[in-house]
């Protein structure tokens, strides 16, 4: 009789001290996700498989080889894989003709919208390019992906659309990458031409797109293996 009591009074004292272990090991994965990611996003458990670089001829990789462009350095970098669903010469109205096919029916686990470019050029008044990329925002959200808005507007050109981008990123919780083209842009050695980086300024981008999202594809990836964990149950914890 006492060896059976002594015996069920450790169960119930290794199973207190298992889910103390589990609620303290929760509470430090909480703190640093927290940590890691600079704000808020939306989606940012979001079962997709697949992350879809939506632009134009920046994402695409005007003036590189196949395999020079910014999307296909990302893809190594981040070991998923990663779409080049950049169109040359797209101004945003365009590339929302698109959107549903090429993005929300994928499922991705996240979208980085890059436009602004072209519309600068074919004069398509700003608060137009805001409401189209404001559009892809809402569906891609809608989808259940993470987005990310890309801001090529440089300090000497476009700046009015790094504010308006860094506003619709505010206003949606997105992920916010600033400024991507700056010193490229002003750096011929860094050029394909005029406007587009060369192969070494899309290795660059690429990098900065990687800093940016880095900290939310693992934040994702936490979610899930805390999911994982929790549906595995705390089996063979002080055994």
């Amino acid at each position: 009789m006492n060896k059976n009591r002594k015996t069920r009074k450790h169960v119930i004292t290794r199973r207190i001290y298992q889910a103390v272990f589990f609620f303290t090991f929760f509470c430090l994965i909480v703190i640093f996700l927290k940590g890691c990611s600079p704000k808020e996003t939306v989606n940012i458990s979001s079962e997709g498989k697949e992350i879809v670089c939506f632009g134009d001829s920046i994402t695409m990789g005007y003036g590189v080889n196949k395999g020079e462009d910014y999307p296909s350095h990302l893809r190594k970098m981040v070991n998923l894989p990663v779409i080049n669903a950049g169109v040359n010469g797209d101004t945003s109205t365009e590339a929302l003709k698109r959107f549903q096919k090429e993005v929300v029916d994928r499922k991705p686990l996240l979208v980085i919208i890059e436009f602004g470019g072209n519309d600068f050029v074919s004069k398509v008044p700003l608060n137009e390019t805001v409401k189209n990329v404001e559009e892809m925002v809402k569906k891609a959200q809608s989808a259940g992906a993470m987005v990310a808005i890309a801001d090529v507007g440089t300090y000497i050109i476009m700046s009015d659309y790094s504010r308006e981008f860094k506003a619709l990123s505010d206003k949606y919780n997105t992920i916010l990458l600033p400024n991507l083209l700056n010193g490229i842009f002003t750096n011929p050695s860094l050029k394909s031409d005029f406007i587009h980086p060369n192969a070494r300024g899309y290795q660059i981008v690429s990098h900065r797109v990687y800093r940016g999202i880095i900290p939310y594809l693992n934040q994702n990836a936490l979610i899930h293996s805390l999911q994982k964990n929790k549906k595995s149950g705390p089996q063979g914890v002080f055994q």
